[in-house]
Formats: structure tokens, C-alpha cells, sequence
């Protein structure tokens, strides 16, 4: 790690050299990190924005999707001349534009159990920004597996939920064991979604990550933040590893070749077949 900052960077992130808390070696450890965020999309354009103001040297981001208008509402860092573009693109030239340190590595496609572990590889954090449970499950699990810590978040109308799943604490699967019933829970696409929500919600999901990479502060390990805009509340839900976890228990998964991410998303063999649904 270099603590080199050229005169450039001293001015850029001043505010964050000045902290007793970052200093320069903080700064120089975030211009070292390497981030990988899954989704460009509602959270994934915060946490983008915001990774890449702070200072990320490299953030890596998977999507398969191309911009829509529709999605303007809320994506933040993708605007009406970007319709019709990979998100991943869009995003790659807003990162440079905003800031020339960070380095992007861009992947153009769908999470899948046969490139999760390729891309995941080599990350010091992956913040899970998707929308859906099949890349929720495989997320942690594939993460788990190389002790990749993650920023989780998720969103619904007007509610968020953000946790923190670090190797040495609780995963995603003692939260919630298996996916709800393709259906049951809907999508922004037919339910909509408060335009804002999910900037509160991918700016904790950066703070988290932000925390991680600095190892300062304490994480939402083992905590589920719930947040209700229509109230401006937050809860604090606890929750705890489970030992008969398939994937972080007393007997683990050694791969994921055996899991299918689709229906509930359950782990071969696994004990627990209790049901849980997730907004």
C-alpha cells in the first residue's frame, strides 16, 4: 500500500485526511481497495456514486441490463441520453467522469452459478445490489465459500433493509433459509417504488462497505437495519447463526455445484426447510 498521495488527491479527499478516524493511510487503503457491486440499478447507483467519490480504486459492476427511461426515477447515475445503453457502460463513464483514480472493471452480464466465482475472485468486499432472491442466495453463498464480506441490501415500495455478512458472522441463509415462492413478492416493476428510497438505502450499503474496507466502526454484523420512509423510522432486527446453516453451520457446503437457484433456492440435503419471506 502507498501512502503517496499526489497533490490532486491531498485536495480531493481532504476531508477525509483531515479525520483522525481515515488520516491518509485510510485514504490510501481505499485507493487500494477493490469493490464489486452487483446491480447498477436503484441501489447499485448510490453505492456507485458514492464508492467512487470516496475514493475505491476499483470497483467492479455485473449487469446484464441496458438503461430505460422508467428507470430514471431513481437510478441516479445514468440520464435520459443513456437510454438504450448497458448499464454497465453508463455507469463505467459516470465513475470516470466524477472520478479519474478509480479503476472499472465492467462485466456485461447475468450473476450465474458457472461465472460467480471467476468474477467474484480477487475482491476485497462485494455489495449485493440485486433485485432478485436466486442472486441474493448465490451472492452469499459463492462469497461465503472465498470469506468475501458483503453489504446487503433490498428494497420494497416504501421500505429497506440493509445487513452486513462477514465470514466470521451469521450469513444471508441463517436469516432468511430459503427463497419465497417465485411470485410471491413483487417487483418495483408492479408494485413501484418511492424514487428516494432506494438512495437512503444504497447510501448505508456504502457506509457499510466504506467501515469495512477502514475496519472502523462497528458493522450491522448480525443486525438487520429495517427502514420505513412513510414513518422515517429505523429498526434494528438481531438475528443469529443457525448450526444447522447448510452453507455457514456446524456442517458447511463445500461448493455450490449441488445448489439450483431457482424455486426456493434450497441447499441439497440441507435440514432447515422452514419457509422465509423477505420485502
Amino acid at each position: 500500500m502507498s501512502l503517496s498521495l499526489d497533490a490532486t488527491q491531498l485536495d480531493r479527499y481532504s476531508r477525509h485526511i483531515i479525520m483522525d478516524e481515515i488520516g491518509p493511510e485510510g485514504q490510501a487503503t481505499l485507493l487500494d481497495s477493490r469493490v464489486l457491486v452487483i446491480g447498477a440499478g436503484g441501489l447499485g447507483a448510490p453505492v456507485i456514486q458514492y464508492l467512487a467519490a470516496a475514493g475505491v480504486g476499483t470497483i467492479g459492476i455485473v449487469d446484464d441490463d441496458t438503461v430505460e427511461r422508467s428507470n430514471l426515477q431513481r437510478q441516479v447515475i445514468h440520464a435520459d441520453s443513456d437510454v438504450g445503453t448497458p448499464k454497465v457502460d453508463s455507469a463505467e463513464a459516470f465513475i470516470n467522469n466524477l472520478n479519474p483514480d478509480v479503476s472499472v472493471d465492467t462485466y456485461e452480464t447475468r450473476l450465474s452459478k458457472a461465472n460467480a466465482a471467476d468474477i467474484t475472485a480477487g475482491y476485497d468486499l462485494v455489495v449485493d445490489a440485486s433485485d432478485n432472491f436466486p442472486t441474493r442466495f448465490l451472492v452469499n453463498d459463492v462469497c461465503r465459500l472465498a470469506r468475501i464480506p458483503i453489504s446487503h441490501g433490498a428494497i420494497y415500495k416504501f421500505e429497506g433493509q440493509v445487513t452486513t455478512l462477514v465470514p466470521e458472522g451469521p450469513c444471508y441463509r441463517c436469516l432468511f433459509p430459503e427463497a419465497p415462492e417465485p411470485g410471491t413478492v413483487p417487483d418495483c416493476a408492479t408494485t413501484g417504488v418511492l424514487g428516494v428510497l432506494p438512495g437512503t438505502v444504497g447510501c448505508l450499503q456504502a457506509t457499510e462497505a466504506v467501515k469495512l474496507l477502514l475496519d472502523k466502526g462497528e458493522p450491522l454484523v448480525g443486525t438487520m437495519l429495517s427502514y420505513d420512509a412513510m414513518e422515517l423510522a429505523f429498526e434494528r432486527v438481531p438475528y443469529q447463526s443457525r448450526e444447522n446453516c447448510p452453507v455457514c453451520g456446524d456442517d458447511p457446503i463445500e461448493s455450490i455445484e449441488s445448489i439450483e437457484y431457482s424455486g426456493g433456492c434450497q441447499v441439497s440435503g440441507g435440514v432447515d426447510s422452514d419457509r422465509a419471506a423477505s420485502q
